[in-house]
C-alpha cells in the first residue's frame, strides 16, 4: 500500500523527511532504521511543540533523532547554554517538567528527565522527545527499566551537550551524598530540596555531612529575598544585635537555615518559634532601643520595622519552584555562603540548639 501523497516542495527546496506512516508501518524518509512499532517514532505537534516517541531505544538513536529534529526545525543546539538533568519518579515528573521548562525560558537548555521505572522488568529505555518553537530548548523524558535504573549515567552521558555546564536536580528523593551519585557526579551543580523530605528539618540539617562544592538546596534559594531585605536593613546603623527569633510554620527547613545564617553573620543566638504559617512569617532581632522586625502577614507583602524609623511595606512574595530553579541556573559557581550556613546549622544541632 502506497504512502499518503503530499504537495511537492518548491524548486530547490528539499522534501521534509517523514516518520513511519503509523497506520501501515510504511517507512518514511525520516524513520529510524529498525523502527517497526506503531507506538515508536510517531510525531505529533501540539501548541507549537513536536513530540517524538521512541520505545525500546538507545541513547545513540535518541541523539540522532534530536539532531534530525533540530535540522528540520532550524533550531541549532548552539543556542542552549547548559544541560539540566532532572531525576524524579513518575508521580513527580509532571510538576518537575513544568518547573524546568519555565526556568529554561531564561536559560535555554537541553532538559533530560530521568524516570526510573520497575527494576524487575527486562532492560528497556523509552524516550519522549519534545522540541518546537514554543519549547525553550529540548526536552527528553527517559524512562529506564530493569538494570538500567542503576546505570542512568551511562544512558545520559551521550546526550549531554558538549562544552556546557551540567546541572542535576532532584525535586524529590535524593542520594545520601549527591556528588558521589553516578548521575550527580556528572554535574557541576547539584540542586536538592529538603522541603520534599519526610522530615525536612532533619534533611537540611544533614546537608553539611555530605556537602561538596557545587551542592545547594532550594530551601536556601527561598531565602534570597529575606536575606536581601535583612541585609539592607543594616545599611543604616541600628545598634548592636543581642539576639533574635525566626518565626515560621513548624518543620520549615528554610527557617532553620535562616536562623543559622543570622547566627553565623551576627554572632548571636537565634531561636525558632512556630507559627501558623504559611512558610516563613517573620524575623525579630533584638537591637539597642527596640526590635528590628520583618513580618510577612500574607504570601505577597511584608512589613519592615526599625527603631526610630516609620514602618515600610515591602514585596516579599512566595515564589514558585520555576523561579527558584531559574535563580540557581543563573549561578553555576559554588555557593560559599550556603556552605557556611549549613555547617553552622550542623553545629547548632550538635549543641542541641534550634
Amino acid at each position: 500500500m502506497a504512502g499518503p501523497r503530499g504537495i511537492r516542495p518548491a524548486p530547490g527546496v528539499p522534501p521534509r523527511p517523514t516518520p513511519c506512516w503509523p497506520g501501515t508501518d510504511a517507512p518514511g524518509g525520516g524513520c529510524e532504521r529498525g523502527c517497526r512499532r506503531a507506538a515508536s517514532g510517531v510525531e505529533r505537534a501540539e501548541s507549537g511543540v513536536t513530540t517524538f516517541n521512541l520505545t525500546e531505544t538507545t541513547a545513540s538513536k535518541i541523539s540522532s533523532t534530536l539532531t534530525r529534529l533540530r535540522h528540520q526545525m532550524g533550531a541549532p543546539a548552539v543556542g542552549m547554554v547548559l544541560t539540566l538533568v532532572v531525576v524524579v519518579d513518575e508521580a513527580g515528573q509532571y510538576d518537575a517538567l513544568r518547573a524546568a521548562t519555565e526556568a529554561a525560558r531564561q536559560h535555554p537548555s537541553r532538559i533530560l528527565i530521568v524516570i526510573n521505572r520497575d527494576p524487575a522488568e527486562p532492560n528497556r529505555l523509552d524516550a519522549e522527545i519534545r522540541v518546537g518553537e514554543s519549547a525553550p530548548g529540548e526536552v527528553v523524558l527517559l524512562r529506564l527499566y530493569g538494570e538500567l535504573t542503576e546505570h542512568g549515567d551511562s544512558v545520559i552521558m551521550p546526550l549531554l551537550l558538549t562544552d556546557t555546564p551540567v546541572v542535576v536536580w532532584w525535586p524529590g528523593d535524593c542520594p545520601e551524598v549527591p556528588a558521589k551519585d553516578p548521575i550527580g557526579h556528572l554535574g557541576s551543580r547539584r540542586i536538592l530540596d529538603a522541603k520534599s523530605a519526610p522530615d525536612a528539618v532533619a534533611a537540611i540539617s544533614s546537608r553539611a555531612a555530605s556537602y561538596v562544592p557545587g551542592d545547594t538546596d532550594l530551601a536556601w534559594t527561598r531565602l534570597t529575598p529575606w536575606r536581601s531585605l535583612l541585609a539592607a536593613a543594616f545599611d543604616q546603623p541600628v545598634g548592636r544585635v543581642t539576639g533574635g527569633v525566626v518565626e515560621a510554620a513548624r518543620g520549615n527547613p528554610s527557617a532553620s537555615l535562616l536562623a543559622a545564617w543570622l547566627c553565623d553573620r551576627l554572632g548571636v543566638p537565634i531561636e525558632i518559634a512556630d507559627t501558623a504559617g504559611p512558610g516563613l512569617t517573620g524575623v525579630r532581632l533584638s537591637v539597642e532601643g527596640g526590635e528590628l522586625t520583618l513580618s510577612r502577614t500574607d504570601a505577597r507583602l511584608a512589613t519592615l520595622s526599625r527603631p526610630g524609623h516609620p514602618d515600610r511595606r515591602v514585596a516579599l512574595a512566595r515564589r514558585p519552584t520555576s523561579e527558584l530553579l531559574a535563580e540557581e541556573l543563573r549561578r553555576l559557581d559554588p555557593d560559599e555562603i550556603y556552605a557556611d550556613a549549613i555547617h553552622r546549622l550542623a553545629e547548632m544541632k550538635g549543641r542541641g540548639g534550634s
